[in-house]
């Protein structure tokens, strides 16, 4: 999630040491680089209008993709493996 945009302005709130927590697993599973880009990411939802299920649908298509492609590469590898005959029934 690369932003070319300078950043001027600075928002601070406080939070409690368990949302603060719950923020943190959150960029974990999300794939935030940190708590900050996660906030600014919510923001640009809000933002937008998008709803959490559009979020959510976009993050599945880009999962689905990378699946896609990765089973591409493993079918390609095993026929490579075929052709050289390391890919053989023993």
């Amino acid at each position: 999630m690369s932003v070319y945009k300078r950043r001027a302005r600075i928002l601070s709130i406080r939070v409690s040491d368990e949302e603060y927590t719950g923020l943190k697993r959150l960029c974990s599973a999300s794939g935030a680089r940190s708590v900050s880009d996660l906030a600014r990411e919510a923001m640009r939802v809000l933002l937008n209008g998008a709803t959490r299920e559009d979020t959510l649908r976009t993050r599945m298509d880009e999962v689905h993709s990378q699946v896609r492609n990765l089973n591409h590469k493993i079918e390609e590898l095993s026929a490579r493996l075929s052709v050289s005959g390391l890919g053989g029934k023993q």
